[in-house]
């Protein structure tokens, strides 16, 4: 692709202090990375689980290498800056943080999300000293990049047993100190309580569509004082949901009426740019 890393680097900061609010949607491979770029969609992000699925495996069940590549695969189908979902980083230690964002970089991504939760069942989030230092570790292992690295730090408190908006909201606070330039927090219930969100800290605020009764418009998410809406799985499930239809009215009554509403190859490849 012809734009450099750097210049990616640039426009997606820029993204985050133009006034508004801007989607930045979730491929889950090549194909859909340009489909979403020919639509003009001005940065992508790609999603951990979304990713893991397309290779039929969990969430969180891909390698760094795995994810990694994932990433370099969506950056080199387009021109336009790609962040990607990196979970908690691959390792416990602030260290590995670190290491992984270096990773991402060398991958040409320009962001990335590094989030609290463990994956372990009986402790899903990491102790509030240790999450602190972990996203400390990835800011300045980004900060000492040649460009613009944009890290995400996401509070995930919300998405388990016992959820307090209070410790989401001091969680993030203490990302944001600790060099965070994006912060997320999956799960909020309402619009309410992304406006007390958005209020409480300074840094630009990510909203996660993608649950149902918990997504709200853009216009909505951008009033409440959101920056960037990202689409998690989303746009995968979409397109999993069509598949389904289809080929359960061919099994259920062997016709192929869905071909009426399907975009042609044609179409599709004109996105692609290909």
């Amino acid at each position: 692709m012809s734009v450099s890393q750097a210049e990616k680097a640039n426009r997606f900061q820029s993204l985050h202090q133009a006034p508004g609010a801007f989607v930045i949607p979730n491929p889950w491979d090549v194909g859909s990375a340009r489909v979403l770029a020919g639509l003009g969609f001005q940065a992508l992000a790609t999603s951990s689980a979304a990713a893991a699925n397309v290779v039929g495996r969990k969430d969180h069940a891909l390698t760094r290498e795995e994810a990694l590549s994932h990433g370099k695969g969506i950056v080199d189908a387009t021109d336009v800056p790609v962040s990607a979902d990196l979970g908690n980083g691959f390792g416990d230690r602030p260290e590995v943080v670190a290491e992984t964002v270096r990773r991402a970089a060398d991958a040409g991504l320009v962001g990335c999300t590094i989030e609290d939760a463990t994956g372990n069942p009986s402790q899903p989030l990491y102790e509030f000293e240790l999450a602190v230092e972990r996203i400390a570790a990835g800011a300045e292992a980004a900060r000492a990049l040649p460009f613009p690295f944009m890290l995400t730090a996401r509070a995930h408190n919300l998405l388990f047993a016992d959820p307090s908006l209070d410790e989401t909201i001091r969680r993030l606070q203490a990302f944001e100190k600790a060099g965070a330039d994006v912060l997320f927090a999956p799960g909020l219930p309402d619009l309410e309580s992304v406006r007390t969100v958005c209020a409480s800290i300074s840094k630009p605020f990510n909203f996660m569509a993608g649950i149902k009764g918990k997504s709200f418009s853009v216009a909505e998410l951008a009033a409440a004082g959101v920056k960037r809406i990202s689409l998690a799985t989303s746009l995968y499930r979409a397109a999993m949901t069509g598949f389904l239809t289809a080929i359960r009215e061919v099994q259920a009554t062997g016709t192929f009426n869905f071909l009426d509403d399907c975009v042609s190859s044609p179409e599709l490849t004109k996105l692609m740019q290909i």
